[in-house]
């Protein structure tokens, strides 16, 4: 299982309010990278491909805690590619939803990252099942969406919203999918049978509002925020973590 989950990651990664107008091969993703998806990786894992790496924010953050880790990356956009190499051996600029890039086919890895990137294809389950083909017998992948059943959301719902928004998070404008933490796992891995769930957290928080380090001490409101999510998923987590092993 994957290490706690912090509360460094609120939300999916979004671009600057300056870039959300443009289309998405320029779009510059970038936040101060993932801990819950690099948590999840196994520290056994020293090939990894992230695939969909925005500006290589969580490469950094793997760069830091395990230099001896040798990391790819995939992007559809050339300036997130020329900040994502400062932190990686190679980052390619690729469209993943046409094929699995020819370069790559006779590569080889220990780890997939999808981090907030499935949820902008036309069909994930494909794309996430041809890619797993790079897998090393044994292999792993990270795979983390945002759920929309969020509390946030659904309180939004109730007040009659249901709005896209261009500056990113669980509504950003290019989603094609939405999940939640029951169906996320059901749909991702649909075509690819040689892929088995390992383990599946919800990370996220639960409205303590101004109560939180002012009233209720910090740690225990990140261990409610742990109870919450471990319980709640579906009501207190805002994004889904989901590994899988190839069998």
């Amino acid at each position: 299982m994957p290490a706690k989950a912090t509360l460094e990651a609120e939300s999916p990664p979004r671009p600057p309010q300056s870039a959300a107008s443009l289309p998405l091969s320029e779009r510059v993703y970038e936040n101060q990278g993932n801990p819950p998806v690099v948590d999840a990786v196994a520290p056994w894992c020293k090939r990894i491909l992230d695939i969909g790496c925005g500006a290589g924010d969580s490469a950094a953050l793997l760069k830091r805690r395990r230099p001896e880790c040798e990391i790819f990356g995939i992007t559809r956009s050339e300036k997130e590619a020329e900040r994502a190499r400062i932190f990686m051996r190679e980052c390619w600029v690729e469209d993943i939803e046409v094929d699995v890039p020819a370069h790559l086919e006779s590569e080889r890895f220990d780890c997939l990252i999808f981090s907030h990137v499935l949820e902008h294809l036309r069909d994930p389950a494909r794309v996430l099942a041809q890619f797993s083909q790079l897998l090393l017998p044994g292999g792993m992948v990270v795979i983390a969406v945002p759920n929309v059943l969020f509390f946030k959301n659904r309180l939004k719902v109730l007040r009659g919203r249901f709005e896209y928004d261009p500056a990113g998070g669980i509504m950003d404008d290019t989603h094609l999918h939405f999940y939640t933490f029951d169906t996320a796992d059901r749909y991702l891995l649909a075509n690819s049978p040689l892929l088995r769930v390992a383990s599946k957290i919800g990370h996220g928080h639960i409205p303590l509002w101004i109560l939180r380090g002012r009233v209720i001490p910090k740690l225990w409101g990140e261990a409610l925020d742990v109870w919450g999510n471990r319980h709640w998923p579906n009501m207190f987590a805002i994004q889904i973590i989901l590994t899988a092993v190839k069998q």
